[in-house]
């Protein structure tokens, strides 16, 4: 039987990691050219950077809730063997399914944090032909690690309940299954 308690602070996890997510998207640094106090250049201005803030959070609070989950789950590969079956089958396909989508939030978390961070120190004589421009994040990287923090809340949630199911009861009785996972030998005389 899947644990409550788990499904329930992976769940909060992972609720606190999207919305961290779509806040650091809506306060993504912006920036301007102002010039100098003598006009003599321009230089980029930019604005506050709590999105990087967010964006950390967002990845910190995702990857406290994979790692309790595959803990509470022994990562799927520990343990004694599962249950045969569709249960067995379905949560190694959301495992694997789960495990893409949280690397690939990560990765967009990581590198719009990163990227949100990198403030540029452009300067530019006024009169010249070519203007710099101030570097930004684009927009929507938080937006996609937010979408895929959804997606792996979701995945990671049906998983463990499936998971749960498979190793919880043979089917027969409601003993828990504790066969060995290979085919067994007999002795023959």
């Amino acid at each position: 039987m899947a644990s409550t308690l788990v499904i329930v602070i992976v769940f909060l996890f992972d609720l606190i990691a999207f919305g961290l997510a779509i806040a650091a998207e809506q306060r993504r640094s912006t920036a301007h050219m102002v010039p100098d106090r003598k006009k003599e250049y321009t230089y980029c201005v930019y604005d506050s950077d709590i999105a990087t803030g967010f964006g950390v959070g967002a990845l910190l609070f995702l990857l406290a809730s994979q790692t309790l989950l595959m803990c509470a789950s022994r990562c799927f590969c520990c343990g004694r063997g599962l249950r045969p079956g569709g249960s067995r089958a379905c949560a190694l396909l959301l495992f694997l399914l789960c495990w893409l989508t949280f690397i690939i939030a990560e990765a967009c978390l990581l590198a719009g944090s990163v990227r949100n961070a990198y403030h540029t120190k452009y300067s530019y004589i006024l009169g010249g032909n070519d203007t710099p421009s101030c570097q930004t994040l684009r927009k929507g990287v938080f937006a996609a690690g937010a979408a895929f923090v959804f997606f792996t809340a979701i995945l990671s949630e049906f998983y463990y309940v499936s998971y749960s199911r498979a190793r919880s009861t043979d089917g027969a009785g409601g003993v828990p299954y504790g066969k060995e996972a290979a085919v067994g030998m007999g002795t023959y005389h």
